[in-house]
């Protein structure tokens, strides 16, 4: 049986890779370890918490002795990393933090791994330690694009990369790291910019625009990118890169408008807000690599999940709505 440890198992992304790896992989033991900060929720993890093969420990990447006693106790032998601060606009008023748990907390996390002899460690990163594309360019991100990270956030998860490939590389420490555009899906934390477009149509409030409103990012589901994932731990390379990406991109406004229409709300709710500082135009990832080497493609078509998304919020406010008031995006 693998013995799978799952850091960060109870944010949006994780939670939703522990769900899918129960229901494909029965046979698979998941540890789930969460410090539960604020975006963190075990009611994220409360369709399975019963079941027999997961268990969970409230604890930090970045305490070395609690994840070494973790590693060991529960016999683990791929770990899968997802813990992280994610938000870019707290990250620029809170640099510290991101360093702290995005760059030292997957440092230390590297050593109790490099200690307990762990078979395999696979880094969930993002595209945008690469930086930004110009509006109109037709080039994509490359697994061996130039590292320009122009945020903290983005630094600190530039930061982390390095450190899982010098574990490698210096260690020969079983690694391999994933990078993946903007996701989306239920249980995602009302500081993203779905779940808090859709809150304010609901309460027809403004939904902010930045004035850089025609700035792109790519787009993929939630599932779709749990399902690359598995796909990487159990037929990836060691020692490789991969991008998760499906070629959709949307604007801020592009997304505005398929809320509103979605919640039958008018246009008129739409406003406009300043750039954030730093604020990159273009994220595009090229998955050729992904879809040749392990066969990986987008299963999920954006219209219909964004629907199913927007319906699922509708649907589960008493989810979302105690959330509010630690979120960074609604204040």
């Amino acid at each position: 049986m693998k013995s799978i440890l799952v850091t960060g198992g109870s944010g949006f992304i994780g939670s939703h890779f522990i769900r899918h790896v129960l229901a494909v992989r029965p046979d698979w033991k998941v540890v789930n370890i969460d410090v539960l900060s604020y975006a963190g929720n075990v009611e994220n993890n409360a369709d399975y918490k019963d079941h027999p093969q997961y268990h969970f420990y409230r604890a930090d990447i970045g305490d070395l002795e609690t994840m070494c006693d973790i590693l060991e106790k529960e016999n683990i032998d791929t770990i899968i990393n997802f813990a992280a601060e994610s938000d870019n606009n707290k990250a620029v008023n809170s640099p510290l933090d991101f360093v702290q748990t995005n760059a030292l907390g997957t440092a230390t996390l590297c050593e109790a791994a490099r200690i307990c002899t762990i078979k395999r460690l696979h880094h969930i990163s993002t595209c945008e330690v690469f930086g930004q594309l110009e509006l109109g360019e037709v080039t994509a991100f490359t697994e061996s694009s130039p590292y320009r990270p122009r945020t903290p956030y983005n630094a600190s998860k530039a930061s982390a990369d390095h450190m899982v490939m010098s574990y490698f590389h210096t260690y020969g420490l079983p690694v391999t790291i994933s990078y993946c555009a903007n996701n989306y899906g239920t249980h995602q934390f009302p500081e993203k910019i779905i779940p808090v477009f859709i809150a304010k149509a609901l309460a027809y409030q403004p939904l902010p625009m930045f004035a850089s409103k025609n700035n792109k990012r790519e787009w993929i589901h939630v599932s779709d990118h749990c399902k690359a994932l598995l796909l990487i731990l159990e037929k990836g390379a060691i020692g490789e890169t991969y991008n998760i990406g499906t070629g959709v991109e949307k604007s801020i406004e592009d997304i505005a408008d398929a809320i509103l229409h979605a919640t039958k709300t008018p246009a008129t709710l739409k406003t406009t807000v300043p750039d954030r500082p730093g604020h990159d135009a273009r994220y595009l990832l090229n998955s050729t690599k992904i879809a040749h080497e392990l066969g990986w493609m987008p299963e999920v078509i954006w219209e219909k999940g964004l629907e199913e998304t927007v319906a699922w919020y509708i649907a589960n406010k008493a989810w979302w709505e105690p959330l509010l008031a630690m979120s960074h995006s609604w204040k």
